[in-house]
């Protein structure tokens, strides 16, 4: 069966959907995106999503061209039709189309698409039971990585970076520091303290991220928000990756360096519990 798929209004077979060659997504990566989980047919951290959509598209001057309202509804309305029980939904919000220019045009109308990918299985990944390997990369994206945009080219080169080398992702460094992972935000963890970049332009402000350390403080650990460096995160005691899709997922290797026996750590593991838990309590 055609997986259906949103387009401007419209639900059509995937196989059908058509966006202008003139879209400034498509000629200047003039978008926004935001991937929604779902697990047991129902949306995680949606609120959360939606109230960074609006935020980017604000940065970007960008109209959005519907409601948070109209947006639950295509989401819900889409996870129905394809009958999704574990999965994703993406979105894409872009300037619309207009003549190539440089300059944002006028009158152009915003272009939202959004389709679902069935995941099943999703919060069960054998991932979370081995942990992740990840390499270091320079960090040389553009200033504001806090706007949640299509440019996704050099994300996409560290992962295959990542995959040349045997591991699963790549951490960003800039001036010594981990900004975050090619797709997540980065945590160390050191004496039972966990470690995660503050909020500022130079990292995503993700929406499991804040989740999960307003978890970590309910549930009495500790949480230092500053910049680490590599060395500090290839001798933390466990470390951690998280985000919409992978929720909370251990790190056991960084650049060929064992973090404590190699194994996924206490802190994270309990962390993934209670988000699981928590968010499944609260989805939508």
């Amino acid at each position: 069966m055609s997986r259906i798929v949103y387009v401007n209004g419209d639900y059509l077979p995937e196989d059908e959907a058509r966006v202008s060659v003139f879209d400034r997504g498509f000629l200047f990566a003039d978008g926004v995106y935001e991937v929604t989980s779902v697990l047991g047919g129902k949306l995680l951290d949606f609120a959360g999503h939606a109230k960074r959509l609006q935020r980017s598209l604000d940065e970007l001057e960008m109209a959005n061209p519907v409601t948070e309202d109209e947006l639950l509804a295509i989401h819900r309305e889409l996870v129905s039709r394809n009958g999704i029980e574990d999965g994703l939904v993406y979105l894409q919000v872009t300037r619309g189309a207009a003549d190539r220019d440089f300059a944002y045009p006028k009158d152009a109308k915003p272009t939202l698409v959004l389709f679902t990918q069935s995941k099943p299985g999703l919060a069960d990944s054998p991932v979370a039971k081995s942990g992740l390997k990840v390499i270091s990369i320079p960090d040389i994206r553009w200033g504001r990585r806090d706007i949640k945009t299509v440019q996704l080219l050099y994300p996409s080169m560290g992962k295959m970076a990542a995959k040349k080398a045997g591991a699963d992702d790549a951490w960003m460094i800039e001036d010594g520091f981990v900004t975050e992972g090619t797709s997540n935000n980065a945590y160390i963890v050191t004496g039972n303290r966990i470690i995660t970049r503050h909020l500022g332009n130079e990292i995503l402000h993700g929406i499991t991220r804040a989740a999960v350390l307003r978890f970590a403080r309910e549930a009495q650990m500790e949480v230092e928000e500053r910049a680490f460096t590599l060395d500090e995160a290839k001798a933390a005691d466990e470390a951690f990756i998280t985000s919409a899709s992978m929720f909370v997922m251990p790190v056991v290797e960084i650049d060929s360096v064992k973090l404590g026996d190699g194994t996924p750590g206490p802190v994270a593991t309990r962390l993934r519990e209670i988000y699981l838990e928590e968010s499944r309590q609260a989805a939508v």
